[in-house]
């Protein structure tokens, strides 16, 4: 998996350095005057006032804020995203861009704990592909997520954790790449972090982090971008940290206190 976005820039800031010198008074030269210093200073101050008496007559000309036309007009606080682009009210935008944006949000869906239940399972998979792919793909995911898998992991067959115990699957995305990209397909790396296994006292599966790339192929179809096959490989993965790992009721109460995110550019 390749870090996508991220960019290595070399050299640094200038190595000079100002020096402040103080010239000494020349000999036999001569002192303005107080009377001359103080004039000199009214001056400067009445110039310095009248500018921004100027700047702030020039800023409220013409302003009529105060009229329902001008509140209308006003931006609303969250109008625009960090980008300065206008964000998605409703799909993802059919650029480069939105196809980044999707891929990273169907990542989060596609490794969740809500896929390895059947009662969501459907309603995912017709989020997130293509229609033509639908039927294909929810018999691939029912034959993969089977009783017997679920019980591997410590699931009964609806996916649910015993009781006392909270199955955690959360995918958290570092980075995007576009490899190939046309107004009708495109092809996009996310490279993930996450943790997944199960949060309890007896659990033989103790919740882990995982790092990995998935490799989305989108098409453009109904006005947004939808899936049509992905992929999934490991890494790259950092040196783990020597954080110390939480205890079970700690982890559970995170996965319940703190909710999951969805992403854009």
């Amino acid at each position: 998996m390749s870090l996508g976005d991220d960019h290595q820039s070399s050299g640094g800031y200038g190595g000079t350095s100002g020096t402040r010198m103080r010239l000494p008074e020349e000999k036999g030269g001569h002192r303005r005057s107080g009377r001359s210093s103080s004039r000199s200073l009214v001056t400067v101050v009445g110039v310095v006032v009248l500018l921004i008496a100027a700047i702030a007559f020039a800023n409220r000309g013409g302003d009529d804020s105060d009229s329902p036309e001008a509140a209308a007009d006003k931006p609303k606080a969250s109008s625009t995203a960090p980008s300065g682009t206008a964000p998605v009210q409703s799909g993802f935008a059919q650029d480069e861009q939105g196809a980044q944006s999707a891929a990273a949000n169907y990542a989060v869906a596609l490794v969740s704990a809500d896929i390895l239940k059947s009662s969501r399972r459907a309603e995912i998979v017709q989020q997130v592909f293509v229609a033509d792919k639908q039927a294909a793909l929810e018999e691939k995911f029912n034959r993969a997520y089977s009783r017997e898998f679920l019980s591997s992991i410590g699931l009964d067959e609806n996916g649910n954790a015993a009781k006392g115990n909270t199955y955690v699957s959360r995918t958290v995305p570092v980075g995007t790449k576009t490899t190939q990209y046309s107004d009708a397909a495109a092809t996009v790396e996310i490279w993930c972090t996450g943790v997944f296994g199960t949060a309890g006292e007896k659990t033989t599966r103790p919740v882990t982090s995982d790092w990995f790339t998935m490799t989305l192929q989108l098409r453009w179809t109904g006005d947004d971008w939808k899936v049509e096959s992905f992929s999934q490989k490991d890494g790259p993965a950092p040196v783990p940290g020597d954080n110390k790992a939480s205890s079970a009721d700690e982890m559970s109460k995170a996965v319940q206190e703190y909710g999951g995110f969805t992403y854009a550019r």
